[in-house]
Parts: structure tokens; C-alpha cells; sequence
């Protein structure tokens, strides 16, 4: 059972716990820093050792004589090992390849960059001060905690769901937004992209259309595409608009898109976007079959 109320802190702990803070905070920045500059000077030093004992021990150890057979060696050696070594060398890059794109679908980052940034930037003292990054001054220049901003993790493709029937739906259930502006700003420029014709012949219509799909509030490009509608009804990126923004299940967003398909003419943008549209509510619907037959249709368009 989740508490109403929490525990405060009384003011007294937090002044003690503000006045120890810098010190502590202080100590420890000046340990990272020695221990970074310590650890350049070891790594300086230790370089500087080996490179004396190899010196001091070239006779003992026949250096020369080592290099010497080691060049005889790799002048003996055929044009089928490098061969061998480029594929060898291809195929280890090529399983890297495959691992990092996997792991940057999986979970929206690169393997090799985290595990740089989490293990060898700390070792290499490139730690930043938690200090500075959770306080900033006010205006009366005392330090004041400042509340750390979580990731945000960018959905790549908006058009995945239907903002109307399932985006907004999830809005009225849980009370968040699941978009971000710079999704609908991506889909925004998308939009624009799909359904902005010719420009010597464009129409007075396709002007309200691209101003509808920059709108923020979507009532406001409902509006819009209603205002196109008046102007010609058979303005298929209106209904394509209707469908997306305003119709709050599948079945009614299906109707509204084949509304736009018989008005699409043979705008190839057009009908390859509405086609695809089509087929996801014929697969959310249980349609299997009369999916896969509308994308088959789409990729002949395409093609």
C-alpha cells in the first residue's frame, strides 16, 4: 500500500547537512584530481622503465637477432596469409558490426561508447564533478540543489501507432504524453514530405494542409482539416489527418482512410502512406491475410 505522506527532513538536519556537504565534496574533488595527475606521472614513468630496461637488455636478450629473423619471417610469407588475414580481420569488424547494431536496437545506445564513457573515462580522470552538476547559484549567489534531468529516450519512428486511436487513448488512461515535440515535429516534417505536391501546382487546400500538420494542438489541425475539406472534398490529406488525429478507434480510422484512398487519385505518395496505413489497421484488426495483400500492393507501387 503506497504512503499519502512521506517524511520530511527537518530544517535543522538539512543546515547540517548543507554546512558538512562542501567540505566533504571539496576533500574528495581534490583526491580525484591528485589521483588523476598521479596516474598520468605512473603511466609517464612506467613507459619511460621499460623503454631503458629494453635498452640495458638488447645484448643480453639478441634483440637485433630477433628482428632480424622476425623480418626474415614476414618476408617469407605468402600472399594467401594476408589473405587469410584480411578475412580474419573482416569477419571480427563484421561480428562487431552486427553486436553494436543489435545493441543499439535493443536498448538505444552503443555498447562501445558506454562502456568507454562508464569505465575507461573515470580511469583516464575524466570524471565530472557531481558537485557542479547538481547545484547552481541563485540570484543572491548561494548554492541551491537543482533536480537531475532523466534521459529521454527519442522514439524513432512516431508513425508506428495512430495518434488518434492509440496515442491519445493512452493519454486519457495514464494522463502522460507519449510523444515528445521533436516527435511531432519529426512526423510534422514527415507529414509534409508525403503529401506536399508540386509546387507550380499547388492548391489552396494543400496550403491549410501544411500549415495543419505544424500545428501543436491537435485541435487546431482538425480544424485545419476540416477547413480543407470545405475548400475540396476530396482533399485526401485531410482525411489522412482525420484519420490520424481524430478517430479514436481502428475501425473508424480504416473508414476515414479509405475515404482518403478514393480521393488520392494518383498522387503516388499518397497512396503508397494511405496503403501502408491500411494495412497496419487490417493487421491490428485481425485481417492477416488482406494486410500482407495491401502491402504486397504497396511495394508494386513502390517498385
Amino acid at each position: 500500500m503506497i504512503p499519502l505522506f512521506t517524511a520530511q527532513p527537518s530544517v535543522k538536519n538539512m543546515e547540517d547537512a548543507t554546512s558538512i556537504n562542501p567540505q566533504s565534496l571539496g576533500f574528495t574533488d581534490k583526491l580525484k584530481s591528485w589521483l588523476s595527475w598521479s596516474w598520468t606521472y605512473i603511466c609517464v614513468v612506467w613507459f619511460a622503465m621499460v623503454l631503458t630496461m629494453i635498452y640495458v637488455l638488447r645484448s643480453p636478450l639478441k634483440l637485433q637477432d630477433t628482428l632480424t629473423s622476425a623480418s626474415v619471417f614476414l618476408n617469407t610469407l605468402t600472399p594467401k596469409f594476408y589473405v587469410a588475414l584480411t578475412g580474419t580481420s573482416s569477419l571480427i569488424s563484421g561480428l562487431i558490426l552486427i553486436f553494436e547494431w543489435w545493441y543499439f536496437r535493443k536498448y538505444g545506445t552503443s555498447f562501445i561508447e558506454q562502456v568507454s564513457v562508464s569505465h575507461l573515462r573515470p580511469l583516464l580522470g575524466g570524471v565530472e564533478s557531481s558537485s557542479t552538476t547538481g547545484l547552481f547559484s541563485s540570484v543572491n549567489g548561494e548554492a541551491e540543489p537543482r533536480p537531475s534531468v532523466s534521459e529521454c529516450k527519442v522514439w524513432r519512428n512516431p508513425l508506428n501507432l495512430f495518434r488518434g486511436a492509440e496515442y491519445s487513448r493512452y493519454t486519457w488512461v495514464t494522463g502522460k504524453e507519449p510523444l515528445t515535440y521533436y516527435d511531432m515535429n519529426l512526423s510534422a516534417q514527415d507529414h509534409q514530405t508525403f503529401f506536399t505536391g508540386d509546387t507550380q501546382q499547388i492548391k489552396a487546400e494543400d496550403t491549410v494542409m501544411q500549415k495543419a500538420w505544424r500545428e501543436r494542438n491537435p485541435q487546431a489541425r482538425i480544424r485545419a482539416a476540416y477547413q480543407a475539406i470545405e475548400m475540396n472534398h476530396e482533399c485526401a490529406a485531410a482525411y489522412v489527418l482525420l484519420a490520424e488525429e481524430e478517430a479514436t478507434t481502428i475501425t473508424e480510422a480504416e473508414r476515414l482512410f479509405k475515404q482518403a484512398l478514393r480521393s488520392a487519385g494518383k498522387d503516388i505518395n499518397l497512396l503508397v502512406y494511405i496503403k501502408r496505413r491500411l494495412a497496419m489497421c487490417a493487421r491490428k484488426l485481425g485481417r492477416i491475410k488482406e494486410a500482407v495483400k495491401m502491402m504486397r500492393d504497396r511495394m508494386s507501387l513502390i517498385g
